[in-house]
């Protein structure tokens, strides 16, 4: 018969067994997720804002907002073999070239690259420009080479785009400022919806809408999006009937455009603060996200639905109280319709996540794909891109070593 002792020993390496096998787990859920590239703050540039754009080859492209020469840069990550190969493509001087950028680059229909930098164009502070990067060789010499297509004068034509740019068929530029614009909000305006337009070898802009941050809201923090029939949708950050931001839609009228607010948001379960771009579904609803707000400031993901002439919120799924901060990014739609983003702050460890959610017949469950700590990265403003195999890829502001400077992830679901 075993002794007491005996009985006990075997309880306690029972145990030990079961914890093992627990950690042993956790270790293996938290290998899925790699660091492609650890920024030093140095030459290769420093915490990551915006989120990657991936080109046919599966390669990564994408900004960071410091470092670089000193301004931030646009860089490239090349599949080589098993791993990667992590090059600056170009550093922002500072001044008439523009400088820390906050938006991911667009492929334009030329095969160039395309972006917006917070400031710089003027001076290194004001007021922002919008740039293309043209791909060339030499001999078998190949670099990258920088053209402003428009700096912005912080007066009626706009100030400090957060957000990237969009093409319509035509091959004109369409995006957003933060600022600038008409008056209000107080002394640097409420924002815009700018257009650029290809006029004698150059480019021309032209506002298509200022912000008055009353009803029609104000401080756009994200580009715009484009349907087929050339209307443009968005979200403000702010204004509204409640102060909490808009839903809008910018349509051609006569000789200008015609601003339409869909949605008004309440600050109730259906957040505040919406700060990313919209995106479409193939029966043409939108999807987007609200930063906080809602019961405990932690933010939503919502669908609108066109309703009898105007538009229907669906809230989809809110963000749980301590997240503190929920998704400043805008959504990843898969072939299947699952939905992907990124949290600011959130997950397990609060230093911000990636979560998916999957339609049923019952609704949208969420789950966690990771959530991060701050030495694996930390703080995710950026969307997430996905390869043909389901790989996620993003960038996190600070955290990924001590130094705190950002990095570029994978991962493997």
């Amino acid at each position: 018969m075993a002794s007491k002792h005996t009985g006990h020993r075997a309880g306690v390496i029972l145990a030990a067994i079961v914890l093992f096998t627990l950690l042993a787990t956790q270790n293996v859920i938290a290998q899925t997720l790699q660091a492609l590239h650890v920024f030093t703050g140095g030459s290769d540039g420093a915490k990551p804002w915006a989120g990657l754009t991936m080109d046919h080859a599966g390669n990564l492209y994408g900004t960071a907002s410091q470092g670089g020469v000193d301004d931030g840069n646009v860089f490239k990550l090349t599949k080589s073999g098993s791993g990667w190969t992590f090059a600056t493509i170009y550093s922002f001087q500072g001044d008439t070239d523009g400088s820390y950028p906050k938006a991911q680059v667009t492929f334009g229909p030329d095969g160039n690259l395309y972006g917006t930098t917070y400031a710089g164009g003027i001076t290194d502070d004001c007021c922002g420009t919008v740039y293309k990067l043209t791909y060339s060789c030499r001999s078998v010499v190949c670099t990258w080479s920088e053209s402003v297509l428009y700096r912005f004068q912080g007066g009626s034509d706009g100030s400090a785009p957060v957000g990237g740019i969009v093409f319509d068929s035509a091959g004109n530029i369409y995006g957003t400022t933060s600022t600038g614009g008409a008056g209000g909000c107080g002394t640097q305006g409420c924002g815009t919806v700018f257009k650029l337009t290809p006029s004698g070898g150059g480019w021309s802009e032209s506002v298509l809408y200022r912000f008055t941050g009353g009803q029609d809201g104000g401080a756009p923090l994200a580009t715009v999006t484009l349907d087929q029939g050339g209307n443009l949708y968005g979200a403000a950050s702010s204004g509204g009937r409640n102060g909490f931001g808009v839903v809008f839609e910018l349509s051609p009228s006569g000789s200008g455009w015609s601003q339409n607010v869909l949605y008004t948001f309440q600050n109730g379960n259906d957040g505040a603060t919406p700060a990313a771009s919209l995106i479409f579904d193939g029966a043409g609803n939108l999807y987007g996200t609200t930063f906080h707000g809602a019961p405990g400031r932690n933010g939503a993901v919502y669908e609108l639905v066109r309703s009898g002439g105007g538009w229907t919120i669906n809230v989809l799924y809110v963000f749980p109280s301590g997240t503190l901060f929920g998704p400043w990014a805008s959504l990843l739609m898969d072939g299947p319709g699952n939905l992907y983003g990124t949290t600011y702050y959130g997950g397990r460890y609060h230093d911000g996540s990636v979560f998916k959610l999957t339609h049923s017949s019952g609704g949208w469950t969420e789950r966690d794909v990771y959530s991060f700590e701050i030495y694996d990265g930390e703080i995710v403003y950026g969307n997430v891109v996905l390869d043909s195999n389901g790989v996620i890829y993003g960038t996190t502001y600070v955290g990924g070593s001590r130094a705190n400077y950002g990095e570029v992830f994978e991962i493997t679901q």
